[in-house]
């Protein structure tokens, strides 16, 4: 039949171009809507939740640092001195940590109760550079230490350690002889204080110890200064306070 041959061959470059433009675009919104989805499943949900739930929140465990009541008056404490308008107060007891639900010791440090009174709703700039201790008269000058450093050293007078850790080489039976001691025996595993109760422990230093910044007066709480002596060696103790106040010097005998 005559006519226009029929064309087998590639299509022209014009059908070729139309071709893969209407293809390419379904194609992208396709592996787009892939991507989205696996990073949705991945990170478990859209962006604007992911940063709602890695703000930082307040933990409820934390306690802030308060401070102990004060007292009724500076004549309360053993010793008090006068700073400028401020009045600066303090107990000294030794190795013994008093805080509002029972004692606590550290044998590293000695503690320092003190009290700031000033004229009504007076407020103070509190630093832990603001004291420190001299003791027994000598000359070097002990600066005042943050609560942190005391709660490796702290224990409880109560805390029941487990026999275990009291008992030392193994006990053996001599033939019918009174029980002895058998000095290849290795001691006991030793079991430290619970994690919780150790934190217990540091939760009430750090809510008792003496607040720091700006503070409406009075406040009180603990201080701690480094200290590995025995305290019955301690004679006298000098807290001497250097601040926005001014100056004050307490001696103190224990």
């Amino acid at each position: 039949m005559a006519g226009t041959p029929l064309r087998m061959g590639r299509p022209d470059n014009g059908a070729s171009n139309l071709y893969t433009t209407h293809m390419r675009w379904p194609i992208l919104v396709t592996l787009c809507a892939a991507a989205t989805a696996l990073i949705s499943l991945r990170f478990g949900g859209p962006l604007h939740a992911q940063v709602a739930a890695t703000t930082p929140g307040k933990d409820p465990q934390v306690v802030e640092g308060k401070g102990l009541p004060p007292r009724a008056a500076p004549s309360d404490y053993a010793a008090h001195a006068q700073a400028g308008a401020v009045t600066i107060a303090a107990d000294f007891t030794g190795h013994n940590v008093g805080t509002q639900e029972g004692l606590l010791t550290t044998q590293d440090y000695v503690v320092i109760e003190a009290g700031v009174f000033g004229p009504p709703e007076a407020k103070l700039m509190l630093s832990i550079e603001d004291f420190s201790l001299r003791i027994n008269g000598g000359k070097k000058i002990v600066p005042r230490q943050p609560y942190e450093l005391v709660v490796k050293s702290l224990k409880d007078p109560d805390y029941q350690e487990p026999e275990s850790n009291k008992a030392g080489k193994t006990v053996i039976n001599t033939g019918g002889k009174a029980d002895g001691v058998d000095p290849n025996a290795p001691p006991p595993a030793f079991v430290p204080v619970p994690f919780e109760v150790r934190h217990g422990w540091e939760l009430r230093v750090k809510r008792d110890s003496l607040p720091i910044g700006g503070r409406t007066l009075p406040q009180a709480g603990l201080l701690f200064f480094s200290y590995g002596g025995a305290a019955k060696g301690i004679r006298s103790v000098e807290l001497m306070y250097s601040g926005p106040a001014g100056k004050a010097t307490l001696l103190i005998h224990p």
